[in-house]
């Protein structure tokens, strides 16, 4: 017996904007038989499923994520927690997860802390939750409790930066990457070798890749057989404005080291700065070197250990994605490596300039 149906007035016409119910008017079937056969799920007859799919072909039916997610348990989004989203390092990291993200199928939602106080109303009310099918952390301070709300969510998470016990991460060895810069100014010859460090904008989210830095230029030192010395470790507001409010602070003592070595490379541009406009020649007077091999360091012809911030991101994504499929079981810690970029802001002390020997431990 055939049943007539009220027929679908411009179907060509309404695009991606059909409806659930259309295509069901259309097939002559009802909403949930249309949902089951486009989602491939079984008890459906194979003609009807062929009917349903030609109906929503002839519509340009397009299956809304959120209700597709909503019956898979899944909302095809993925969290990403920033402290700070407008600095260079975090939006390049950022920008590194969500371009494998973006080609996985996944939305990001990007939640952007600021603070410590921000980063505590973040974890009390923890917005995540049935929001994202997983997180990543970029070098989000945490204490054991946001620690255990994060697990307490149940879902996959990925930190860049920060280590975590018993879970991936993607990082620098923060410890090395300061030695290396501290050791190539060794190899030049300086002996008088000061720290500029960043207090950040929220001294109280206490960074570990800051304490790491520091660890590595106080091993370095002691290695070379150097005392490092609190009166040359000068620590100012975080960036560029920061290192040259440093830089200053320095200039004004008692004491002016050969060489320095800045914790980031806006610490050490912003030092650059000042020696320019203080008449100081780098490297005639001091050498300069960073860390990041930032966009600008090339600019100012900056010597820095880089590190491959994009791919920091990426790395991160790629493994929460293979979590998700269930291809990583266990927490891995992945360690990318660095490279120092010998520029023209490091040489020899002033003494020794007629000897200038190369660094052969130095990158193009």
């Amino acid at each position: 017996m055939s049943v007539d149906r009220p027929p679908v007035e411009n179907r060509s016409g309404r695009g991606p904007h059909a409806s659930i119910l259309d295509v069901a008017a259309l097939a002559d079937v009802s909403p949930s038989t249309v949902s089951r056969s486009l989602r491939g799920l079984p008890n459906v007859a194979p003609q009807t499923r062929q009917r349903v799919l030609e109906a929503a072909r002839e519509l340009s039916y397009v299956v809304s994520p959120s209700a597709s997610g909503l019956a898979s348990g899944q909302t095809r989004s993925i969290g990403v927690v920033v402290p700070f989203v407008t600095r260079w390092f975090f939006a390049n990291a950022v920008a590194g997860a969500c371009d494998v993200l973006a080609e996985a199928g996944y939305d990001v939602l990007l939640y952007h802390l600021g603070s410590a106080d921000a980063r505590d109303r973040f974890f009390d009310r923890m917005p995540l939750a049935r929001r994202v099918d997983a997180v990543v952390t970029l070098t989000v301070p945490l204490t054991d409790d946001h620690t255990l709300g994060l697990r307490a969510l149940g879902m996959p998470l990925v930190t860049v930066g920060a280590q975590m016990a018993g879970v991936t991460c993607v990082r620098i060895d923060d410890v090395t990457a300061a030695q290396s810069a501290v050791n190539h100014l060794v190899h030049q010859g300086h002996e008088s070798i000061a720290m500029l460090a960043s207090l950040g904008e929220d001294p109280e989210l206490g960074f570990s890749t800051s304490r790491d830095r520091r660890e590595g230029y106080r091993r370095a030192m002691r290695t070379a057989g150097l005392e490092p010395r609190d009166d040359l470790l000068m620590a100012g507001s975080h960036g560029i404005d920061g290192g040259a409010e440093a830089m200053a602070q320095m200039l004004s003592g008692d004491i002016l080291p050969t060489a320095l070595f800045a914790e980031y490379d806006e610490i050490a541009i912003g030092a650059l700065r000042t020696l320019r406009r203080a008449g100081i020649p780098v490297p005639g007077q001091i050498s300069v070197v960073g860390v990041d091999d930032h966009e600008m360091a090339s600019v100012v012809d900056l010597t820095t250990v880089a590190q491959q911030v994009h791919e920091l991101g990426a790395v991160a994504a790629r493994l929460l994605l293979d979590t998700l499929a269930g291809g990583l079981q266990e927490p891995v810690d992945v360690v990318l490596p660095t490279r120092l970029m010998v520029r023209g802001s490091t040489g020899p002390p002033p003494s020794r300039q007629a000897s200038r020997r190369p660094d052969p431990g130095a990158g193009g």
